[in-house]
């Protein structure tokens, strides 16, 4: 029987032998045979159902069969998230039954705040070409991802992994949950003459002794301790170092086919030069951050010879030797831990707000709303929600007051979302959020639509997490943590890594690129002039000509703001619920049920 493979590459194994399948090729399969949905991980046995096995699969289901391998590929580690939720979740009942008060965190890849607001506009398709071409880093910004299959104009400003990985570079440190080393290989070629490249890891089991398989031989492979019971590292980063410099990049998407081409998904990314000799002691907050960060990931040191450096030790504090002056965001990360004393406000969420409090912003903002996005949903509280809002609200206005708890709303796919997405209700295997915790009474009055037509991604299901405040995590309480012992500990079970974009007054510097010469409308600034930053979105339809000492940065949030609450005939997507009614692709929901 011929099968013609989805996208993502698999392996047919077949009577000893196992034989790759890339996008568009064909395969036979016959009775008994073993399918790799992702090489080596995800085995599914085919069994011919026909008299004597000698029936043949129909073509529909042959086609469907193609549409589903991606969502059986990622659904086993999906369940394993939601476990890991629930059991943090049932593990701080006791802390809740003592009175202790609990401020949960989210898994935040990307967090913006706060933003100018923004509604349809007929102009959405010229803003967005606005970004301009990937060679003009705008340092200020992030990007979003190319989808596959969307009109031109909807990628005509985001990134693949190769517009990310690229350029000759020396050390690659790749850190990130779900990893497919032979798609990324296939993807990167590049990255198969990178001399030292350092993978950090949440795979384990079967998947695990695969990657140790198929690696490399210059490839090391970490995966972080995880001292709580089930914790994770959820963390999706790279750093990767030139002759001119580093690049550090913080993204939403494992290093998987179907999350770099059917999800909405988003990534930050800033390059900065090696550090100036007579500089090597000044440190910033972002280095700081992320050398802490790193330490806390504990890989192995290794020794290498670098052409710019010669021969250096990699560890945490070799990332010190780069000018990370320019920094254009704040790192905000979660490692597993029991954080106490000066330590509780280091992670989770208790980052953000001490960042935020440190901050000042106009009083337009006082109140302003709040808006979560994610795509997985641990089990929540109304205390919970009015908690997190008041680290979310954190910061003053500029007359010196409180800025005050604004209302938030949860952006979440409506089950219709998933149907019609342009991968059916396989789509709905990367929002893994059971009823139980998507159907509480208490969150009816938060969900907001996914509305994301000025961007062109309203049928890529968002694997994307932004949480903003306007006028980038999943919420997960392993993710940012739970204060304990009436406030004195914070307890996290999971590494996270995310970015925290803020409108504030900054030193213009000199825009630099490891790859490229870069351009910049901030070229004709002096070295050292003050300049005021605005946030704003791609639907922003404001005149820049009216604010000329301010630096208008379009952000695409790939969603519209202010966000749409549900209708009455909206239902919120549950991956655990029954859908009788036939998606785009003619399947129901789950296809095995």
């Amino acid at each position: 029987m011929d099968l013609q493979e989805g996208p993502n590459p698999a392996v047919v194994r077949s009577e000893g032998q196992r034989r790759k399948v890339c996008a568009q090729e064909k395969a036979k399969i016959a009775h008994d045979d073993v399918l790799e949905l992702i090489p080596g991980a995800y085995f599914v046995k085919y069994v011919n159902v026909g008299d004597n096995h000698k029936s043949s699969m129909g073509s529909s289901d042959l086609k469907k069969g193609k549409r589903h391998i991606e969502e059986d590929s990622v659904v086993v580690k999906r369940n394993r998230q939601i476990m890991e939720d629930e059991a943090l979740a049932r593990s701080l009942q006791e802390s809740f039954a003592e009175g202790s008060a609990t401020i949960s965190g989210l898994d935040c890849d990307q967090i913006l705040s706060p933003l100018d607001p923004s509604g349809s506009s007929e102009r959405n398709r010229e803003q967005i070409h606005s970004l301009g071409p990937l060679k003009d880093v705008l340092s200020l910004t992030f990007r979003l991802m190319h989808v596959q299959g969307l009109p031109a104009w909807t990628n005509t400003s985001s990134v693949s992994i190769r517009d990310v990985i690229q350029g000759e570079v020396l050390l690659a440190v790749l850190s990130n949950y779900m990893v497919d080393i032979e798609w990324l290989l296939t993807e990167c070629p590049s990255l198969r003459k990178v001399p030292h490249v350092l993978v950090i890891h949440g795979e384990d089991g079967g998947s695990l002794e695969f990657l140790k398989k198929v690696k490399p031989a210059n490839w090391i492979l970490h995966k972080p301790p995880l001292p709580i019971s089930f914790g994770t590292h959820h963390s999706k980063a790279m750093l990767l170092v030139y002759p001119k410099g580093i690049r550090v990049v913080v993204h939403t998407a494992n290093l998987i086919h179907v999350d770099w081409n059917n999800k909405t998904q988003g990534l930050w990314m800033q390059d900065f030069p090696w550090k100036d000799a007579k500089y090597v002691n000044k440190n910033v907050s972002f280095e700081n951050d992320l050398v802490d960060y790193l330490s806390a990931i504990k890989w192995p040191m290794f020794r290498i010879n670098l052409p710019v450096v010669g021969d250096v030790n990699i560890n945490a504090t070799f990332f010190r030797n780069f000018d990370y002056n320019s920094s254009s965001v704040r790192l905000i990360g979660s490692v597993p831990g029991y954080h106490v004393g000066p330590n509780i406000k280091k992670w989770g969420h208790m980052k953000l707000r001490s960042v935020l409090e440190e901050c000042v912003f106009e009083q337009q903002f006082c109140k302003s709303p709040l808006i979560y996005q994610f795509s997985s949903l641990g089990s929540l509280d109304e205390k919970w929600m009015t908690e997190f809002a008041c680290s979310l609200s954190a910061g003053k206005s500029d007359n010196g007051s409180p800025l005050g708890i604004g209302k938030p709303l949860i952006v979440w796919p409506t089950v219709e979302d998933v149907r019609a997405s342009i991968e059916g209700y396989a789509a709905g295997s990367c929002i893994p959020s059971p009823q139980k915790n998507v159907e509480k009474d208490f969150l009816r009055k938060y969900w907001a639509r996914w509305k994301a037509d000025h961007v062109g991604r309203c049928r890529a299901m968002p694997h994307i997490k932004t949480f903003a405040r306007y006028n980038g995590q999943n919420i997960a309480k392993a993710a940012w943590g739970a204060l304990q012992k009436n406030n004195s500990q914070l307890m996290i079970r999971s590494y996270e890594l995310g970015v925290l974009f803020l409108p504030q007054t900054l030193m213009s510097v000199s825009q630099f690129s490891c790859t490229a010469k870069n351009h910049s409308n901030l070229d004709n600034l002096a070295v050292g002039d003050r300049i005021k930053t605005k946030l704003v979105t791609l639907c922003w339809e404001g005149n820049e000509e009216k604010e000329p000492s301010t630096e208008i940065v379009r952000l695409p949030v790939p969603y519209q703001l202010p966000p749409q609450p549900y209708g009455t005939e909206d239902v919120p997507w549950c991956w655990d619920r029954r859908y009788t009614k036939k998606d785009v692709y003619g399947s129901v929901w789950p296809r095995h049920g």
